[in-house]
């Protein structure tokens, strides 16, 4: 009973856009065509919701629920979820600094810090109840909480602070000769990808899956020289799934039937359809030569967009400009045809 009981709690739903009072709202196929490009839009430009633009940690109402499939996932196994390689002790103070003075400035209310006179920095969340305490290079030293301690305790300050966020993150370090690697992965909302597949690879390895990909992928070292050089950025990708769990790991985690946990099995007679949106966000570092990237996740009900003649028709039109590769790729091959089906019923 306890096992299924836990096997359940992998399958619990995160609320969609619609649903949430305070949700961001993105909808990255306004040209109506399914696209495989860079989409690179300067970050904090007015994407219509005010000041979340300008955030590179959107913050809402879904926080808790957020935050409890990263402990699940954390708790089933921390290294399915969280992976470095050559991950210097440079870099992840740098990347540590950045995310905490962003933390601190976007979101006062939530997160403060402060320097003790040993050189410490106090780190403080109010959503989670945690203080994690640093070293002066920005090393994790020890966890005060308000609740049970987290189990496994937190590995690094990295682990620690995609703890008290809402977004995964990814750090892309290059080297002297030019080459770059992934440094750090955390990813428990994983969309059908894994961190211990794709860690220490290069730009190149990482994308080679992705279906259409061989354009951009002929100019990777000139868009990991953006993404390090040039100032911050925000992307979208999107999909289409059947459910709105975040967690969408390829392997499943222990007692869960693989065909049950891959999902995307649209059924017209009985339909739930969402869109998968990816916000991304590239900070580089160009003093450490490296560059964090975040993905914030959110669902968008199609029940609702195909109520808007205009969107429902740029959906439609997105579908039905994917190739077969991207189809497949995507998991729509064999439910394209029903999907635009249902999506042309009033």
């Amino acid at each position: 009973m306890v096992m299924q009981t836990l096997a359940d709690s992998f399958f619990q739903e995160a609320k969609t856009v619609e649903a949430s009072n305070s949700s961001a709202y993105y909808f990255p196929l306004n040209h109506g065509r399914y696209e495989v490009k860079p989409g690179l839009i300067p970050f904090g430009c007015c994407l219509g919701n005010g000041e979340a633009d300008k955030q590179i940690f959107q913050i809402d109402s879904n926080f808790a629920h957020y935050r409890q499939v990263k402990l699940l996932a954390r708790a089933e196994r921390l290294s399915k979820y969280y992976q470095t390689c050559h991950d210097s002790d440079t870099v992840a103070s740098g990347i540590a600094h950045l995310i905490i003075d962003r933390l601190t400035q976007e979101h006062p209310r939530h997160f403060h810090s402060r320097r003790l006179p040993s050189g410490e920095l106090v780190f403080h969340s109010q959503l989670t109840g945690e203080t994690l305490y640093l070293d002066a290079n920005w090393q994790l030293q020890q966890i005060e909480t308000q609740s049970k301690q987290v189990f496994p305790p937190y590995a690094s300050t990295l682990d620690a602070i995609a703890a008290q966020v809402q977004e995964d993150m990814t750090v892309i370090c290059r080297s002297a000769d030019g080459s770059n690697w992934l440094s750090a992965i955390h990813l428990c909302y994983p969309n059908h990808w894994s961190a211990e597949e794709k860690i220490g690879k290069d730009f190149v390895t990482v994308h080679s899956p992705v279906a259409g990909m061989d354009k951009i992928n002929r100019r990777a070292s000139a868009i990991v020289n953006t993404m390090i050089m040039r100032e911050p950025m925000v992307r979208f990708a999107w999909g289409l799934s059947t459910d709105t769990r975040l967690n969408h790991h390829p392997e499943p985690p222990p007692n869960v039937p693989i065909n049950e946990w891959q999902g995307r099995q649209f059924h017209q007679e009985n339909p739930r359809l969402f869109l998968r949106i990816e916000r991304q966000v590239i900070w580089g570092l160009p003093e450490y030569d490296a560059a964090l990237f975040t993905i914030r996740t959110y669902f968008r009900d199609c029940c609702e967009v195909k109520k808007d003649t205009s969107l429902r028709h740029k959906l439609s039109s997105a579908i039905q400009s994917m190739t077969q590769e991207s189809l497949v790729y995507k998991g729509l091959a064999q439910s394209r045809d029903s999907i635009l089906a249902w999506l042309e019923e009033v």
